[in-house]
Formats: structure tokens, sequence, C-alpha cells
């Protein structure tokens, strides 16, 4: 694969790649009424788009939207339902069909506590499905939530775990909610990235845990997650290519400092960068230092869009009513 710089994000993946390179990878923006609010699915159709990617075969839908991590109450809703929707097309779910929610993450680190806290507002009904009555029973569905922690507080893997409880409650569906590492600083915490594909808990860190998709629990596993960290070196990746820009636009076209910086690729400015800061920093990871309040704001977007999605009788003017 011809990026190092460690990211999550499909998107970014097939954006560093050439179109020659792109073969096997669809890449479709959808139109948008807000400008704020972009739209994206990559689609990984074969083996050759897996090789150059190095990500499985299957839909990657991106939204990405700067209000995620403002307090705008309103721009949140239009988001809710654009995400409740995209969580729909990846599913086929029936009135019978039984979802468990996996919170992936540590609760005790802030920025890896995305999975815990969607877990704690998702409208669970498996224990109670039984007596519903009948006038609601066409407006829920069975659903089950829980947050496995990371082995560092279990001593057990996430993985195992999970496949422990698939196996008893023999789920249709299981959505794992996940924190992500971004190849660019700009998607800290303004994007979201949804997938059928499952998912590889700690992947973006580095730490690659058992693999969660229909592979290793027998069912379909969407994966949902929003980067909230980013490397040291590619936060500074990002800062040297805007000083790297204005060299180039002073420098003289002829001279061997221009020649220089012009033919300085992502990868060797990337390799150049970890290199330097590697032994002083070791594997640094940045987070914003609202990341708070932040997590909150996507806590009930992402958790919102779930009940929506997989409840009938949830719409969007029953937001917060249930968490």
């Amino acid at each position: 694969m011809k990026n190092t710089i460690r990211t999550d994000i499909a998107l970014e993946i097939a954006q560093n790649l050439s179109k020659e390179e792109l073969k096997g990878v669809d890449v479709i923006e959808e139109n948008y009424e807000d400008n704020n609010i972009i739209i994206t699915t990559v689609n990984i159709k074969d083996k050759q788009g897996e090789e150059k990617t190095g990500k499985p075969k299957g839909t990657y839908i991106t939204i990405e939207s700067s209000y995620m991590k403002e307090n705008e109450i309103a721009k949140h809703e239009e988001i809710i339902k654009i995400l409740s929707s995209k969580i729909t097309t990846l599913m086929d779910i029936k009135k019978d069909s039984v979802i468990l929610v996996v919170g992936l993450g540590n609760w005790n680190v802030t920025p890896d506590a995305l999975g815990p806290k969607v877990i704690s507002k998702v409208l669970v009904t498996r224990h109670i499905s039984a007596d519903i009555p009948e006038d609601i029973d066409e407006s829920v569905r069975s659903v089950a939530a829980f947050s496995p922690g990371v082995m560092g507080i279990t001593g057990m893997e996430t993985g195992e775990i999970i496949q422990g409880i698939v196996e008893k409650i023999k789920p249709d569906y299981v959505i794992a909610i996940d924190a992500l590492a971004a190849g660019k600083t700009s998607r800290i915490n303004t994007t979201i990235q949804i997938s059928d594909t499952g998912v590889c808990p700690g992947s973006g860190v580095g730490n690659n845990r058992m693999e969660l998709s229909k592979k290793t629990l027998g069912v379909p596993v969407i994966a949902m997650g929003v980067p909230t960290v980013v490397d040291a070196a590619t936060l500074v990746n990002d800062t040297l290519d805007l000083i790297l820009e204005t060299l180039i636009n002073t420098a003289t076209k002829s001279t061997a400092l221009y020649q220089l910086l012009a033919n300085m690729t992502d990868d060797d400015k990337y390799e150049l960068i970890y290199r330097i800061l590697t032994p002083d920093s070791g594997n640094l990871f940045v987070t914003p230092k609202e990341v708070d309040s932040i997590i909150d704001r996507l806590t009930n977007i992402i958790a919102n869009a779930i009940n929506i999605s997989l409840h009938p009788g949830i719409s969007k003017s029953d937001i917060n009513k249930y968490i």
C-alpha cells in the first residue's frame, strides 16, 4: 500500500492514490444542500482495490462536517437524519431482527471513550421484548448493547468476549462503535465513517486486536467510528505541507532548493518527520483540548442515529426522548 500515514479512514487512503491505482475503487461524492456537510462513499470492489487500499472489500460511507464539534443543535439533527439513513442502507433489518450494539474502547480515556458513551444512550429492548404491548410492538426491534472494555482492564481479548455473546444471543447484526485515527488534522472529530466490513479494534493507533467481522463472528458487522486522534508525525506533516507550499511558491524554479522541495513525496516527508519525533516522543497521538465536550456531542449524534435507524417508531422529533 502506498500510504504510510496512519489512518482508519478509507476516504483518506483513496484520496492518496493516483487515478491508475484507483482501479477497483469507486469514490462517489453526494450533492448536499449544505456545503459544510460532505457525504462520500468509497466502494472497494475487488481484490485489486483491497491491495491498493489495505482495506477489505465493501462500502465505506463518510460524513464530514465541522458542525459535529460545535454546539449546533439544528445541524446535529440534520447529520443524525443523514447518518440514520446510511445505517439503514447498509442493513436489511426485519421486524424480528435482533441487533447487538457494541461500544469499543476504554471508558477511562476520553478520546477512546466514544463507544462506551454511545452504549449508555442506546435504547435497549431485548430484555423486555416479550413484555412489549402489541400496540407498540411494531415500533421497536430487539436491541442489546454492551461495552466490553479493553484488554488492559479486563485481561481478556475484546473479540473473544464479543464472540461469546454473539454465540449466546445469536443477533442478526452487530454494530460496533469505535474511536479512530485520522490522517489529516482537519478530520479530527469532524468525520463519521460507517462501513459494512467490520472493524479491527486499536488498528489506528498500532494496537491491533482480533478482527470483528462476518468472518470471525458469523454475522454481518456494521462498523461506525469517529477519528478522535491523529499521530504527532501527521500533525507536523500537515504543518510542513504549509511551509513547503510557501517555500515552493517563493523559490526560483531553476534552483536546487525548488527541485528538492517539489520532488519530495508525502511518504518521504512523513518518514522524515517520524524518524525525528520517535526517539524523543515515542508513539505519540494528539487530541484537541476540548475533547470532553466534543465527545459528548458526537455521542448524542451517533446514539440518536442508531436509535432512529433500529426502531421504526422513533422519529427525528423524538430525538433525546429516550436517552
